[in-house]
C-alpha cells in the first residue's frame, strides 16, 4: 500500500493539490512507523497515538535526525489541520518541506 500511495503522490499536481500531497506523505510515514512498532511488538492507539508513534521513533531509532523527527511531527500537525479544520497547504510548503520527494 505504501508503494501504491507513493506512486499516486507522484501523479498529483502539486500546484492544484498540495494539501493532498502533504496528507498522503504523512499517511505513508505513519504507516511505516506503525510497521516498525509492530515489528518491535508494540502498537499505539487511542488519543495521541500518532504523536506517541513519533516519540517512539525518536527514542528507539537514532538513525532519524532531529530535523527528520521535527518534519514528521510538522506533517502530523498539518495533516490534522487538513483533516479536521479544512486547512489548505500552499505549494510553497511542499517545495520547502518536501523538496526531495
Amino acid at each position: 500500500m505504501v508503494e501504491t500511495t507513493l506512486d499516486m503522490i507522484k501523479q498529483i499536481d502539486k500546484r492544484k493539490f498540495p494539501s493532498n500531497i502533504a496528507k498522503e506523505y504523512y499517511d505513508v510515514i505513519r504507516e511505516m512507523i506503525s510497521i516498525l512498532l509492530l515489528l518491535d511488538g508494540f502498537k499505539a492507539y487511542e488519543e495521541g497515538a500518532h504523536k506517541k508513534q513519533i516519540g517512539y521513533l525518536e527514542l528507539r531509532y537514532k538513525a532519524f535526525s532531529k530535523s527528520e523527527i521535527i518534519l514528521i511531527d510538522d506533517l502530523r500537525i498539518v495533516r490534522n489541520k487538513i483533516a479536521y479544520d479544512g486547512f489548505f497547504v500552499k505549494e510553497s510548503y511542499i517545495d520547502r518541506k518536501l523538496p526531495t520527494f
